[in-house]
């Protein structure tokens, strides 16, 4: 019985490491994810997130060898979670395209400051659409489950207890940076086509007659249009952005190209 006791006892504290090592890197992960790893999710709800996510991942982790050491515990412990981090911010940088985009669009239109997500001033009202518009358009294409299975296909890309190698944390990460721009740049080109025509055409009447305040005329013109072009171009901004997050789970580590 004792002897019965004792195994069952070795068991379960594999099984223990095993979840603890996987919640290193899903921890991490879940703190800066779409969706799951917003401000306005309490900190209780991002833990627990991150432990069902651990019982999910777990079972197709791969078993995670006791260290030897107490060197090779704190080895393990920053690999897997600066790997959990890494991944995260990869994700959360699509959050950050959307918030260019609705900067550039609303600078575009004169509804907000360019810079406005980054400084003291609030994201503008076109951020705060896009963003919430694609949170919301990812749950319902089910995030839940491709993060599922970017965390389990993770283990392929980074073995456990390895760090990232630098090649790829460079290629990668650089990439994925320029990716980041040039999607939110293009997902604000509408607005910016609208704002150079606009521009012109009141530079044109503007020289015809002068004594017109073309300011006055104008902006009421270029608020309406902008209001009108995120109406109607929204949902195909949104539809490439989710082909674009699709597009990082099927090759996350993918090179400049």
């Amino acid at each position: 019985m004792i002897e019965d006791l004792a195994a069952l006892s070795g068991i379960g504290q594999d099984m223990l490491f095993q979840l603890f090592v996987v919640f290193l890197r899903v921890g991490a992960m879940v703190s800066l994810l779409p969706v799951f790893g917003e401000q306005s999710i309490p900190t209780r709800v991002k833990l627990g997130l991150a432990f069902a996510f651990t019982f999910i991942v777990a079972p197709a982790a791969p078993i995670a060898p006791l260290p030897s050491s107490a060197m090779a515990s704190v080895g393990l412990l920053f690999a897997e979670t600066l790997t959990g981090l890494f991944l995260g911010l990869m994700l959360r940088l699509f959050i950050l395209a959307l918030q260019i985009a609705g900067s550039i669009a609303a600078q575009s239109t004169s509804l907000s400051q360019l810079f406005g997500g980054s400084g003291m001033d609030p994201l503008p009202a076109m951020g705060h659409v896009l963003v919430v518009g694609g949170l919301a358009l990812a749950t319902f294409f089910g995030l839940h489950v491709q993060i599922a299975e970017f965390v389990i296909h993770s283990y392929d890309l980074v073995p456990l207890g390895q760090a990232i190698p630098p090649d790829a944390l460079t290629i990668s990460g650089v990439a994925e940076i320029s990716r980041t721009f040039a999607l939110g740049f293009t997902l604000a080109a509408p607005f910016v086509i609208a704002s150079l025509i606009y521009n012109v055409t009141l530079g044109v009447i503007n020289k015809a007659m002068p004594q017109l305040m073309v300011a006055f005329v104008g902006a009421p013109a270029i608020t309406a249009g902008g209001l009108i072009i995120l109406t109607l171009a929204s949902p195909l901004m949104l539809s490439l952005w989710i082909e674009a997050l699709g597009q990082f789970f099927d090759d996350p580590f993918r090179g400049p190209g």
